[in-house]
């Protein structure tokens, strides 16, 4: 089998202390990662995209491709990491006596109604938890939830889907409705360029939530990332710092990226006061 592309995304882990190798910092993935495929046509890409005064609120990305060999099809992959879930939206994903199982999980918080028409394999953990994978055509999706309070988180990703026929804001949206959380992320990855991306390209205003910082990073292959957070806001309109529509980024400003071993070579771009960073 020839590797095509490969891409490793994650957010910043909440204990990265009680991570096992290769997981204990984002070079050492890298390491590990440019080992099997370093050598595709594009090298080994890493970024990390984030604000860099919120330390714990970062988006890590490697890619490698061989996109000078073949074009890469067309797609838009969405990943969304959520903390702070509301009580009572977690609480349905603790087991109950009374079988309480992952099918009523499922139905009961609104996860099948994310996309109706996917065709769901789901399994609860003993004494609490969830995980799902969702297929239609080649459209693929999966949810993981960890429930308990004080260290509350939830993923969902789907990719493969029609953008023009499956509305950015409104997908969201219906995410949200399931977990309630206090903050979220959003990472969007598109090839295919903007304009077929639709809106899924663009930033989105989510009612009840502020933005707290928008980047964007072109990726080899021609595609690009947008990488947004949010925090709760109930009172959305005179939230002081909302942005309701991502204002053209400054000129880039090139500097050292802190965070990487010394050993390695790095350049990074702050836009707008966020950072992404290129791991060589």
């Amino acid at each position: 089998m020839t590797v095509f592309s490969v891409k490793y995304s994650r957010g910043s882990f909440i204990f990265p202390s009680a991570q096992p190798a290769p997981h204990r910092s984002f070079s050492e993935e890298v390491t590990v990662l440019n080992g099997f495929f370093g050598k595709l046509a594009s090298g080994g890409r890493a970024y990390v995209m984030g604000d860099p005064m919120v330390p714990n609120r970062k988006w890590h990305v490697y890619f490698a491709s061989n996109e000078s060999i073949f074009p890469p099809p067309r797609m838009v992959t969405l990943e969304m990491c959520m903390t702070g879930l509301n009580s009572e939206s977690a609480s349905v994903f603790f087991k109950k006596d009374d079988g309480h199982n992952a099918k009523q999980m499922t139905k009961l918080s609104g996860i099948s109604d994310i996309l109706p028409e996917m065709e769901i394999c789901d399994f609860e953990f003993d004494p609490c938890g969830y995980s799902m994978n969702g297929i239609h055509a080649q459209v693929l999706s999966t949810v993981h939830v960890t429930p308990e309070d004080g260290f509350s988180y939830a993923s969902y990703e789907v990719m493969g889907f029609n953008p023009g026929a499956v509305e950015y804001k409104a997908l969201i949206e219906r995410v949200l409705r399931c977990f309630k959380p206090a903050e979220f992320s959003v990472a969007i990855t598109v090839f295919g360029g903007h304009k077929w991306a639709d809106s899924w390209g663009r930033s989105a205003a989510v009612d009840g939530y502020a933005s707290r910082s928008h980047v964007e990073q072109e990726i080899p292959g021609g595609g690009f990332m947008m990488y947004q957070c949010y925090a709760s806001c109930p009172n959305y309109s005179s939230c002081p710092k909302a942005v309701k529509v991502a204002a053209p980024l400054p000129k880039q400003i090139m500097h050292c990226w802190e965070e990487v071993e010394e050993s390695e070579m790095c350049c990074v771009v702050e836009k707008k006061g966020f950072t992404i960073g290129e791991v060589r």
